[in-house]
């Protein structure tokens, strides 16, 4: 009988960042490797940082088939909301097709919806506010989506832990070791409730301490700049587009069209996911 096979898909959240090991990544999905009990596990993680769904869809998930999986995570979506491209409806029909062809296979999904990054990074509410509305809109859809496919679904989006200084890295985007072992802990309690672990997890105690405000001052100063030029290069024109918007709305008090639009969209992309499954059912039987 071959071990447990864990494989990880995503983005740089994923794959480790803000949790340096013997000069890599470690991260919550490797955290949460070691702690599946006493059977052996093989963890594969496939996570790439600066990846979207697209890159999840085209190159991740046939890999990861290819291994066979026991249990995958699927956890991607904020890149998306960070590029000009963002369009809900195509993220939402790239996760549909994600997510049925892993629970096809019988692999256990594990999921999850995540902060938005302005609020973060600390943006000014014009600039913040078109990032969250994405986001949210992004979590909207994992949240339907898990449920339809029976996912394991981690609520990371909100808690306490995001407040917490210590809990996250310099680059304020991306959890510290704190942060990735919170999140492989309350993974392992939603697997201990569902009966697919059992035993102790990981542990929640961190080997190293936490960043200091001078370490996040000088990763902006120095790497953090070249990471903002870079998304500032595709984004910047366009959440400067929407940062008007914004203002113009709330001088005229009609913020809430814009909440209410976005809202729009997430139900039309969800039921357009709804139209397809039922159109292809009479070809799959």
């Amino acid at each position: 009988m071959r071990p447990l096979r864990f494989v990880a898909l995503g983005d740089s959240l994923t794959e480790g960042v803000g949790d340096p090991v013997d000069g890599g990544w470690r991260g919550w999905a490797a955290l949460l490797a070691g702690g599946f009990g006493d059977a052996p596990v093989e963890f594969v993680n496939l996570a790439v940082s600066g990846a979207q769904t697209r890159e999840v869809l085209e190159r991740q998930t046939p890999a990861a088939l290819a291994l066979e999986p026991d249990v995958v995570s699927v956890v991607i979506g904020v890149n998306d909301t960070l590029r000009r491209t963002f369009d809900i409806h195509a993220v939402a029909a790239r996760l549909d097709e994600v997510y049925a062809a892993f629970t096809e296979r019988g692999a256990l999904l594990l999921t999850a919806c995540l902060p938005d990054p302005g609020a973060m990074l600390g943006l000014p509410g014009v600039l913040a506010n078109p990032l969250a509305r994405r986001q949210r809109a992004v979590n909207t859809v994992v949240h339907a989506l898990s449920e339809r496919y029976g996912a394991v679904h981690l609520h990371a989006a909100e808690g306490e832990w995001l407040s917490e200084r210590e809990m996250w890295s310099a680059d304020r985007l991306h959890p510290g070791e704190r942060g990735h072992r919170q999140l492989a802990v309350r993974f392992h309690a939603l697997l201990t409730e569902s009966g697919v672990v059992g035993g102790p997890g990981p542990s929640a105690a961190p080997e190293h301490p936490a960043p200091t405000r001078s370490a996040s001052l000088r990763w902006l100063a120095t790497a953090g700049t070249g990471w903002v030029a870079r998304r500032c290069t595709d984004l910047l024109p366009q959440l400067l587009r929407l940062a008007a918007q914004e203002v113009r709305h709330r001088a005229r008090g009609t913020s809430a069209r814009l909440d209410l639009g976005a809202s729009h969209a997430v139900a039309a992309a969800l039921a357009a996911l709804s139209v397809a499954e039922h159109r292809a059912g009479p070809d799959v039987a």
